[in-house]
């Protein structure tokens, strides 16, 4: 029956609250059968006992105050006691209002209202004494249950805190487990956005270097021409396959980004080629020992420092040569030596608008592999750009 009460009371998250009438209706008829069980020991015990009524009466109001302690267990557990100090047949009412607040309320006011309900069953045995024990041993056998009603509703108590908080826990970590992946995803998305970012620039300076000639140079062959339209054409239908990736990307929260195939060291004399069918004068020089061997965190770094190196030659320099010198070897560390002189005098604007941060963005990305890049302008009107990456045996 206790059980059933404190279930109604405490139901958690997950269970289904039982109605409080069906409760309420449930403490009246154990409690009524209990009640009615000790009245009629007492009648067969002693038939000739004074006031017969009085254990009837104090009977039915115990069973009425009963569903009091589902919603107010001290008060009710108080009143109940008093009853139990006029007649035993409030004793099992008594008692499961010691237990009820045992398991509601803290062990201070538990045992406060255990006390009182010693001390009045106390009374109750000093004016109505048991036949066949002692008034001591019965005082004791009182203490001693209402010391393990106590006890045991401390413990379920206890028990049921326990279980709130490890539901309060896993309903936490499971919000933060859902964070987590919702950030790894976030990052992982904008990473390749990143990425696609770097390559759509690349290649949109190579289309601006190709419509530049196109402009400026009318007087080409038709062949030329011609083939520098279909450049152009096929670049600008592969720039807007990779923008609409990268809007996708950013936009559909259950994208599965998947891992690109993300170009490494291996890759630089195509992309060196690519600048040079652009027209760009690039001079690469590779020194590099078993490129294959480098991490692919770095090797995907070395291939955008040099991929933003002639991105940026294009643009603000554009038909300056560009030397690119590559050294390195496993156990050592990979350098890259990127020169070229800029424009004399006035400046002709630059043939793709960049956003200032290039360079910014690819700082950070050498730092994030252990690395360095420093780039600045030389004494001789030139720019030099220099990045070091840890190579690990």
């Amino acid at each position: 029956m206790s059980g059933e009460i404190s279930c109604a009371a405490e139901a958690g998250p997950e269970r289904r609250p039982v109605p409080r009438a069906v409760v309420a209706l449930c403490v009246i008829v154990g409690v009524g059968s209990l009640t009615a069980l000790t009245i009629w020991g007492r009648s067969d015990a002693r038939p000739t006992a004074p006031w017969p009524g009085l254990d009837i009466v104090v009977g039915v109001l115990s069973c009425v105050l009963s569903p009091v302690l589902l919603g107010r267990p001290v008060g009710g557990a108080l009143g109940l006691t008093v009853l139990a100090a006029l007649s035993p047949a409030a004793t099992p009412a008594a008692t499961l209002g010691a237990l009820q607040v045992a398991q509601r309320r803290g062990f201070p006011v538990a045992a406060a209202v255990a006390a009182t309900g010693i001390a009045a069953h106390a009374v109750q045995g000093a004016w109505q004494p048991s036949g066949g024990i002692s008034f001591g041993w019965w005082l004791a056998l009182i203490t001693i249950a209402y010391g393990a009603l106590v006890g045991w509703g401390a413990l379920a108590r206890s028990r049921r805190a326990l279980i709130i908080s490890l539901r309060a826990r896993a309903r936490r970590a499971e919000a933060e487990q859902g964070r987590r992946v919702a950030e790894a995803r976030m990052l992982e998305r904008h990473r390749i956005a990143r990425e696609m970012h770097d390559v759509l620039a690349h290649r949109l300076s190579l289309l601006a270097t190709y419509a530049g000639a196109l402009e400026y140079r009318p007087d080409s062959p038709p062949e030329r021409l011609s083939r520098a339209a279909g450049v152009v054409r096929a670049g600008v239908h592969q720039a807007l396959e990779e923008l609409r990736e990268v809007i996708d990307l950013l936009r559909d929260e259950d994208h599965d980004s998947g891992e690109r195939p993300q170009p490494g060291l291996t890759d630089l004399p195509r992309l060196v080629e690519e600048s040079r069918d652009a027209g760009a004068q690039v001079l690469l020089s590779d020194n590099v020992t078993d490129p294959a061997a480098l991490p692919a965190a770095a090797a995907r770094t070395a291939y955008r420092v040099v991929q933003e190196g002639l991105t940026n030659a294009r643009k603000h320099a554009p038909g300056r040569p560009v030397e690119v010198v590559l050294e390195g070897r496993p156990g050592d560390r990979l350098t890259i030596d990127m020169r070229n002189p800029l424009p004399v005098g006035e400046a002709s604007p630059p043939l793709a608008p960049g956003t200032g941060t290039g360079l910014v963005g690819l700082t950070e990305r050498v730092r994030l592999t252990g690395g360095r890049l420093d780039h600045e302008v030389t004494a001789d009107g030139g720019f030099h750009l220099r990045a070091w990456l840890p190579w690990p045996a």
